[in-house]
């Protein structure tokens, strides 16, 4: 199948479009232009002075038409609207202005740089602004629904920020599913603090120095959420928790009656991967929100487990439901079960001494990789271990583990680890699970075969668990020798006015570059990567799959991706378009990364490849 993408296309084709572009002096005559000048004695230090110099035009012109009446500043008791617009207007600046037309007046040692914006493109980037607000709340709300309460909460704050600093916030409105129009500037903040107040946090048991918490959202376990809290010395990092068991370590002999536990809502540390988001975070600080902040009884509270499951295969109901696995020979079950024990006596006891027996060789590498090097992981919550049934291999599901990061930027994560066993009773495979809610979106789906629907699952598997385990080898089978990989990142600085600049301002309008890749060329950066970074994590959420109708076997995937590492970590979309006419081989055909929705196309799908 051959795939050209048309974004590729529209680019090429708008470097001829743009090769006629007025001069500076004309451009300061044009009535429909705001410019600015600046000097330095290099090109960067004079565009950052016409930058500034722009921004104050802006400014000046927006002035009158902002609206801070609901929230007057104050300084001195003095107002400060003049400021804060000024300020306000340069959170546009150096998050997009950056990509309008520049021109090199006089270069170094004595440069000098003019940077220019149609007035009719100012009104554009309020607007732009407000759309991106509004899809950030009905993001929001697709992820309260699923239980991903992280997912919405950090939608919501962002979409919050970003209403305060419009022109006219209180004009900005959106409509939900009942119709009813709310303005976001009342209803954002209100309803952050009635997601919060629906959370539950309860002790579930204490083993030493780690507490295990459970959390619940509207009466059920949340399926993602994250939260930091007091260890007895300090506020830790930023920790999570899925399926609605987290985990805290106090610090050493700490005793409390209670522990203190705030839910994140902010999500300062990820706003770098929106330059816009960023900007007006710094302007507008940390906004509190009433209900992030629990007191939890250190007294155990039962938690209902669920139980075991028999070893049984799955199938489905007409309604697409899964049914209850049929059991398998009791010989069978002992086997596996005897595994599963020696898995969990290896990670309480931080040893692989033993586990010859119960693992294929390729796959004891991969446990010990997990055992020593990734987390120094422990089991949370008591196990309620599932086996089923896929063609000759069983697979146990229902063993989660904590793990927690303490160099680099201090993490801590849980994680289902799911094994997949040979006819031998001998674990081929080690993975981390997706979560119960992506799992249901798949497993759950009767369109598809029973084959497809765990050969999807198997691979989503995989790719997360060769990020997490830097399984370069395993990234090296999947993906296809002539596969399109496709990267967004986001553009810093336009290059020297022309005609290269020009298309890119006009077809790159949220700043943001995309590169095609060879399977060599990623493979390589990926390489550097991953010995760069002690830990990576990805986490997924709003998983969208759907077959394609062509290809046989042919899906597309489309999820939003968390990555979290040592040293970095953005937010993103991700398309995958996989191959699966050999449910063993699973093959990449195309692979792209948006840092945020494109404002003309919104998310690349598999339509866009042919």
């Amino acid at each position: 199948m051959r795939y050209t993408h048309t974004v590729l296309t529209l680019l090429l084709t708008l470097h001829a479009a743009m090769a006629v572009a007025q001069t500076w002096t004309e451009v300061k005559s044009d009535p429909a232009y705001l410019w600015g000048e600046g000097t330095g004695a290099t090109l960067a230090e004079a565009d950052r002075h016409a930058l500034a110099d722009l921004t104050s035009r802006i400014a000046v012109q927006v002035e009158s038409r902002f609206d801070v009446s609901s929230e007057e500043r104050l300084r001195n008791g003095q107002s400060e609207m003049k400021s804060y617009v000024r300020d306000c207007v340069n959170t546009y600046a150096q998050a997009t202005l950056t990509n309008t037309t520049r021109f090199v007046l006089a270069d170094e040692p004595a440069a000098r740089v003019g940077r220019a914006i149609r007035k009719d493109e100012v009104e554009r980037l309020f607007v732009t602004r407000r759309n991106k607000a509004a899809d950030m709340v009905l993001m929001g709300l697709k992820a309260e629904s699923e239980g991903r309460l992280d997912d919405a909460l950090r939608q919501m704050y962002w979409a919050h920020l970003l209403t305060r600093s419009l022109q006219r916030p209180g004009e900005a409105t959106f409509t939900d599913a009942g119709g009813q129009t709310h303005r976001l500037m009342v209803w954002i903040p209100q309803h952050i603090n009635e997601l919060l107040g629906q959370v539950r946090i309860a002790t579930l048991r204490r083993q030493g120095d780690d507490v295990e918490l459970g959390f619940t959202f509207r009466g059920r376990p949340v399926a993602s959420l994250d939260f930091t809290y007091f260890d007895g010395r300090d506020w830790s990092p930023v920790c999570s928790a899925q399926d609605g068991v987290g985990t805290i370590e106090l610090a050493e002999g700490y005793q409390s009656g209670r522990y203190q536990v705030k839910v994140e809502y902010e999500y300062a540390s990820q706003a770098h991967i929106d330059k816009e988001l960023e900007q007006v975070m710094r302007l507008e600080g940390s906004l509190a929100m009433s209900k992030a902040s629990f007191m939890v009884e250190a007294q155990q509270q039962p938690a209902a487990q669920p139980a075991a499951q028999p070893v049984g295969s799955f199938s489905h109901t007409p309604a697409g439901q899964i049914a209850a696995p049929q059991p398998l020979a009791a010989a069978d079950a002992r086997a596996y079960a005897d595994a599963m024990t020696a898995v969990q006596r290896a990670i309480e006891s931080h040893s692989a001494a033993g586990l010859e027996p119960y693992f294929e060789p390729e796959a004891l590498d991969m446990f010990r990789q997990l055992l020593f090097h990734y987390g120094r992981p422990r089991i949370v919550g008591t196990p309620a271990v599932g086996y089923y049934q896929k063609g000759s291999e069983v697979v146990a599901r229902g063993l989660q583990v904590g793990l927690n990061f303490s160099s680099g930027a201090r993490r801590s994560f849980v994680e289902d680890l799911v094994l997949t066993f040979n006819a031998s009773h001998r674990v081929t495979n080690v993975a981390f699970g997706l979560g119960k809610t992506a799992e249901n979106d798949i497993l759950n789906n009767g369109i598809w075969s029973d084959t497809s629907r765990k050969a999807l699952m198997d691979f989503l598997e995989n790719y997360k668990t060769a990020f997490a385990l830097k399984r370069l080898d395993y990234l090296k089978t999947i993906f296809d020798d002539e596969a399109i990989i496709i990267v967004g990142n986001v553009v810093k600085r336009a290059s020297q006015m022309g005609v290269e600049a020009q298309a890119m301002r006009f077809a790159d309008q949220q700043h943001v570059r995309y590169a095609r890749y060879t399977k060599r060329e990623y493979l390589r950066k990926l390489e550097r990567c991953f010995r760069a970074q002690e830990f990576i994590n990805l986490h997924f959420a709003d998983n969208q799959v759907y077959k394609l109708g062509k290809g046989g076997e042919m899906y597309g995937i489309q999820i939003a991706q968390d990555y979290y590492s040592s040293t970095y970590g953005d937010q993103g979309y991700l398309l995958l378009i996989i191959d699966l006419n050999n449910p063993q081989l699973p093959v990449i055909k195309v692979r792209t990364w948006q840092p945020e929705k494109d404002p003309n196309f919104g998310l690349w799908t598999a339509a866009d490849f042919r």
